[in-house]
Parts: C-alpha cells; structure tokens; sequence
C-alpha cells in the first residue's frame, strides 16, 4: 500500500470512527473521543469542527458547559458512504467484492420478493456490507441480531441479543454472521421459517476461514 492509500485509510478511519463514536453517543469529550479513536486531542478538535463544518455533525449546548453532538441526515449518509470506502481499503478487496456482488443478489431477490423492511443476523464487516446493498436496493434495515448487543441511544437501528426481541413488522432476515453462519441461519428459521430467510451465498463460502479473512 502506497503511503498515499495509507493516508486515506487512516483520514477514513478518524472521520468514520468520529462519526460511529456520535452516532452511538459516546462523544460525551474531545478527550474520551481522542481515546476512543487512538489519535491526539488536537486532531479530534480538527476533524470534529472539519464534520461540523461540512453539515455532517450538530452540536448543542448542555447543562454545566457541555455539548452534545448529533449526526445530522446527511452525516448518516457520509457514514455509509465512508464505510463502504473503508472496507474497500481494509478488507482483502476480492472479499469486498465477493461479498458486495453476494449481498446485491441476496437484495435483489428481497426486492423481487415484496420485501422492504429486514433485519440483518449477524453483526461485523458483512453486515456493514449489507447495510449499503439495502440502501441501493431501496430496502430499509430495521434491526440487527447480534447476541450480547445493546442497542446504542443514538443509533438508527437497534441492535438485538436474539430474534425474540424483534417487534417491529418486517419481512424476513438475511444472514450477515460469517463466523457461526449455520448456527445464526438454524435459529433465524426457528424463530420465523425458512421462507422468510435469504442467506448470502459468501456466509457459507468463507465461514470456516472468517477470522482469516475479516479480522
């Protein structure tokens, strides 16, 4: 990688993950978000004024001199676009490319089939992955399965520890959990049959060396 494509990963990589940290709402302090994303306070306070400047971030005073920070619509849609450009950078790029061709057919075949609202199982690079595939095929994400998961404040779409806490109406389910992809698909059918799960076909082609090729 050229000191180049170095340096726009790792300008990716501050913004998304300024983005990532107000989304979830842990961008309580420039100091708590210089830690959370490895980098000097001082740069936090340039890229943070840089999001704001551009529209991509709200920030709001609180009690006792603090402020809050929000992402604004067109933030959210900076965050997915710059996801889709980090792993293009990060991941093995015949893998992005694999599971980015995998995940637009499983969508394409959700839109043939009348679905518009669906959850993702499975939480990580694939899901993210997913996540931009929905949006070009006109399919809102409603909920993602992820067992353990809390869902954050500040987040668009709740995160789920199990299928049992989902209660808003939807469609059906597309795996995204490449490391325990059997076991995720066997308990999605339980919960909704099978009819109303699609799988990529890159779960099962890269599953027994997930931690190889995501990590």
């Amino acid at each position: 990688m050229s000191s180049s494509d170095t340096s726009t990963r790792e300008n990716t990589r501050i913004t998304l993950g300024l983005l990532e940290a107000v989304e979830a709402g842990r961008a309580r302090t420039q100091r708590g978000l210089a830690a959370d994303l490895g980098i000097a306070l001082g740069l936090v306070n340039i890229y943070l004024k840089r999001c704001i400047k551009k529209g991509l971030v709200k920030v709001s005073q609180a009690p006792a001199h603090r402020y809050g920070y929000y992402l604004t619509p067109q933030g959210f849609a900076e965050k997915s676009r710059l996801t889709g450009e980090f792993l293009s950078l990060s991941l093995s790029l015949t893998f992005f490319r694999r599971a980015k061709s995998s995940c637009g057919d499983v969508f394409a075949q959700a839109k043939a089939m009348g679905w518009q609202r669906v959850g993702l199982a499975g939480n990580g690079d694939l899901a993210d992955i997913a996540r931009i595939c929905a949006t070009d095929a006109g399919i809102e994400i409603v909920c993602i399965i992820d067992p353990g998961a809390a869902s954050a404040p500040q987040s668009r779409i709740p995160l789920l520890p199990d299928f049992e806490g989902i209660t808003n109406a939807i469609d059906g389910i597309v795996i995204t959990d490449v490391k325990n992809g059997a076991r995720t698909f066997t308990a999605a059918v339980a919960a909704l049959g099978q009819h109303r799960i699609l799988t990529p076909s890159v779960v099962s082609t890269i599953s027994y060396r997930a931690e190889e090729v995501i990590e």
